[in-house]
């Protein structure tokens, strides 16, 4: 099934690119900050929230670790 379709996927999805972008953005700030407009802007946005809601993201991944574990 597809990720789109599945609303668990999707939010792992959605976790997996905020995670991602905020460890690019945190070793090379350099990629993700000269893309802050148009469709690139999105992952500057998810490295922002990421950054900002840090303990609500990692909160929310080990809930979504658990809800895989025992699904």
């Amino acid at each position: 099934m597809s990720a789109l379709f599945n609303f668990q996927s999707l939010l792992l999805v959605i976790l997996l690119i905020i995670c991602t972008c905020t460890y690019v953005r945190g070793t090379a700030p350099a990629l993700v900050d000269r893309n802050k407009e148009g469709f690139l802007g999105l992952f500057f946005k998810c490295a922002r929230i990421g950054e900002r809601l840090s303990p609500y993201v990692s909160l929310a991944c080990i809930a979504m670790a658990i809800t895989i574990l025992i699904s």
